[in-house]
């Protein structure tokens, strides 16, 4: 398939107003001319949007649709009213999830993976506990989850309880953002990466931490971490280290500059009894901005589990369908 065959659309979904008034989400397609019936809905991280066409497009290749969500007040769906990703508890973003996984089965799709990106996969992973439309989907992807803060007993244990509670009495207090701007160096163009996306989009610094994200986020790890039960099979991806590194060096050209890889090892665990755990060398903290040789492997990993899981489906159903339904007790 050329690049003439792959079309991308986008689709406003006007939402309910929240506490700071108008709402929006983004739905992005990517989809080619040979009509497909699988679908992929991606979810970004924060301070991120969805400009990753290179993993849209090769996913069409493989054969599936691709659909990828700009959350509402993130990238395209931020509105001049709005805070910059804001929010006060991760649910706030379940109704564009609704709405594009409504859009996706409209289209005439039979079977979607949930694919989240860093935060995008800690929301995905709260979706598919807890959505409205959680039945529809039919496998969790996880790149990079953010499943742990990435910091000191200190700050886990006593600063963010504090900071949690202070954002009920400030809903816009915040402090400064401790993102360590070299990552964003590793993977943009006009610095050490090769990525051109929009920095007014995503920045590199200057983005405030509202204490109401950060106990957003402590509520999302505390449901995680006492276990979800999800009855899907899902895939969790990482990198093999992470570096704390203060000033630019190679290690980030090769390593998770954001999360600690093994809180994400331990944690994947909490999601269910179905889970494949897959650490993949060299990778970044957005596996799929790696250097061309491991974003290679990460895409395989994913083409090959999701077809693996795919075909599993299949049987399973046809296992079923083929079972005597009179023979099946009335409870």
């Amino acid at each position: 398939m050329n690049m003439d065959e792959i079309r991308y659309t986008k689709q406003v979904l006007s939402l309910p107003d929240d506490y700071e008034g108008p709402v929006i989400a983004t739905l992005i397609r990517c989809v080619g001319q040979q009509r497909a019936s699988r679908a992929i809905l991606y979810l970004h991280g924060y301070v991120d949007y969805f400009f990753q066409t290179h993993m849209a497009e090769s996913f069409v290749r493989e054969g599936w649709n691709f659909y990828a969500l700009d959350l509402r007040k993130y990238g395209r769906s931020l509105l001049p009213h709005q805070h910059a990703y804001y929010c006060r508890n991760l649910s706030e973003y379940f109704p564009e999830i609704d709405q594009a996984i409504e859009q996706i089965v409209a289209d005439g799709n039979q079977d979607i993976t949930l694919l989240g990106h860093s935060t995008g996969g800690l929301i995905a992973s709260l979706y598919a506990a807890s959505g409205k439309r959680r039945q529809a989907v039919d496998r969790l992807v996880l790149n990079s989850p953010f499943f742990a803060f990435n910091t000191g007993w200190f700050k886990r244990t006593v600063a963010m309880p504090v900071v949690a509670w202070l954002s009920r009495l400030w809903p816009y207090g915040s402090m400064r953002n401790e993102l360590s701007p070299l990552y964003w160096d590793s993977v943009h163009r006009s610095a050490k990466g090769e990525w051109d996306f929009d920095p007014q989009l995503k920045p590199q610094t200057g983005v405030p931490l509202y204490f109401a994200w950060l106990g957003a986020i402590r509520r999302g790890h505390r449901r995680l971490h006492r276990g979800l039960h999800l009855s899907i099979p899902v895939l969790v991806m990482h990198s093999d280290r992470s570096t704390y590194a203060r000033q630019w060096g190679e290690e980030f050209t090769c390593s998770d500059a954001v999360l600690n890889v093994e809180d994400i090892a331990r944690y994947a665990w909490c999601l269910g009894n179905r889970v494949t755990d897959v650490t993949i060398e060299g990778g970044l903290h957005d596996l799929v901005l790696s250097r061309r040789e491991v974003r290679e492997k990460v895409f395989k990993v994913m083409f090959e589990w999701i077809t693996e899981q795919e075909l599993l489906k299949i049987n399973h159903q046809s296992d079923y369908d083929g079972i005597d339904k009179t023979d099946i007790p009335n409870w």
